[in-house]
């Protein structure tokens, strides 16, 4: 059902969502990192 609905709201662009889902544990890992650096580097800069 979830698969249906996925191609039904996103249509065309199927592959990309799919390759996605082949490596978000990457892509999530990326972005965890980004968020994490970006949250040290404020608390170091308003303390100095």
């Amino acid at each position: 059902m979830v698969d249906t609905l996925i191609d039904f709201m996103i249509g065309p662009f199927r592959s990309i969502s799919q390759f996605y889902f082949e490596h978000q544990l990457i892509f999530n890992s990326i972005v965890l990192g980004v968020v994490l650096i970006n949250i040290f580097s404020k608390k170091k800069q308003s303390t100095n």
